[in-house]
């Protein structure tokens, strides 16, 4: 049996596509008699919860990091080195390379472990995380900090086994900056639950307000910077003054900018404030009932809840770099901008109620055909199961 361990300082329970991915792997691993699966969960107390006699949660006591954030980042080693003593995995996959990568690297040497360490790339750091953040700085401080990121990755994902990568721009990215042994491993959907058919005629009446023509925007991310929020609502705001028809804005998540979030809905009345949705099938819901919604942040490795979006039939206008615009080049369901500004948001709003939107559903739909979370993670399963065999293989 094939043990297997997940590690993630990204993880958050208000998180996105990071929450989604593991809560998906659970499922699948639920009913795969043949792994041993265990995901360890930071949380407020340490204690093992076990789902069935195959699948576990190891939850550990971690604090929060400061401030308006649900991340609690693990920065010791001893509780992760319980875990991995007791369950002894075979393959132990990193998902954030914040303090994480070195922690099991140690671990694995001090105790002399077999076990194959292998990263998934959730977050482009050096540019989403360095460059970003440092962009307006003097003396060419961001080319000199991501290029110093770089090197700490190289360090330590050079060293794992393989690096799985969600988006083909993003792994390109990575080889060009001296990456090895990288695994396209594109992410899934369920798109059954994920579907056009999930619109609800009367949440659809509820936010077009009695005018069939009010447009139905979603957005559901976290309310940040990064995310393009700002940009956004500075963006409804002109939309007002150039439609005739002022639209519904749907703003569902958390996040340091909900203040902002709450002084549109106090100002406009056609903006709505959902807050985290939890529940996927009331996620399904918004997807499938809305006409319009964006991913406007240049700095996804996949994107999760756009892919979602595509397969609810939604289609986007997308920021123009990162796995976003891939997604939207490769499927042809929306739009992309030059610049992620209010100005060029406005404009593409404007071009989308010109567009044929039966025919931008059906490529979504078309686009998201072939992901699924199963084959996702039996493509995992297989890289694994192959570096595990070929361990044994040179061993005898």
């Amino acid at each position: 049996m094939l043990k297997l361990l997940d590690c993630n300082n990204f993880w958050s329970p208000s998180g996105g596509g990071v929450r989604r991915y593991h809560l998906e792997k659970m499922d699948y691993f639920k009913s795969r008699s043949d792994v041993h699966y265990v995901f360890v969960m930071h949380d407020n107390r340490t204690y093992t919860e076990q789902i069935n006699d195959h699948t576990y949660v190891e939850h550990i006591e971690v604090p929060k990091v400061w401030g308006n954030w649900e991340y609690r980042y693990l920065i010791r080693k001893w509780p992760m080195s319980r875990v991995i003593l007791e369950h002894q995995p075979d393959i132990i996959e990193v998902g954030s390379p914040y303090f994480m990568p070195r922690i099991i690297h140690s671990i694995v040497k001090k105790n002399k472990l077999q076990s194959k360490v292998f990263g998934f790339w959730h977050a482009d750091f050096p540019v989403t995380y360095v460059r970003r953040f440092l962009k307006n700085a003097p003396l060419g401080l961001a080319n000199k900090g991501e290029q110093l990121a770089w090197q700490y990755a190289r360090k330590h994902y050079n060293r794992m086994e393989g690096v799985l990568v969600a988006s083909e721009v993003v792994k390109n990215r990575m080889e060009e900056n001296g990456m090895r042994n990288l695994h396209f491993a594109p992410l899934g959907v369920n798109n059954k639950l994920f579907h056009p058919d999930k619109r609800n005629s009367g949440l659809v009446a509820d936010l077009k307000s009695g005018n069939p023509n009010r447009l139905i925007l979603f957005f559901p991310h976290r309310f940040s910077k990064e995310k393009g929020l700002h940009v956004l609502l500075r963006a409804y705001e002109m939309l007002l003054e150039i439609l005739d028809t002022p639209p519904a804005l749907v703003l569902a998540g958390t996040g340091p900018y909900e203040n902002l979030v709450k002084e549109a809905v106090a100002k406009y009345k056609h903006v709505h404030f959902k807050g985290f949705i939890e529940n996927k099938k009331e996620m399904a819901e918004y997807y499938a009932s809305s006409d319009l919604g964006f991913a406007l942040s240049g700095w996804e490795t996949f994107g999760l809840s756009l892919v979602e979006a595509l397969s609810s039939g939604l289609p986007l206008i997308v920021a123009g770099e990162g796995a976003a615009k891939e997604h939207i080049e490769k499927s042809g369901a929306g739009l992309t901008l030059e610049k992620v500004s209010p100005e060029c948001l406005v404009d593409a709003i404007i071009k989308f109620t010109k567009l044929d939107p039966l025919l931008l559903k059906q490529k979504a739909r078309d686009y998201v055909s072939d992901l699924s979370w199963k084959d996702c993670f039996d493509r995992q399963l297989d890289i694994y199961q192959g570096a595990v065999a070929t361990s044994k293989t040179t061993v005898h």
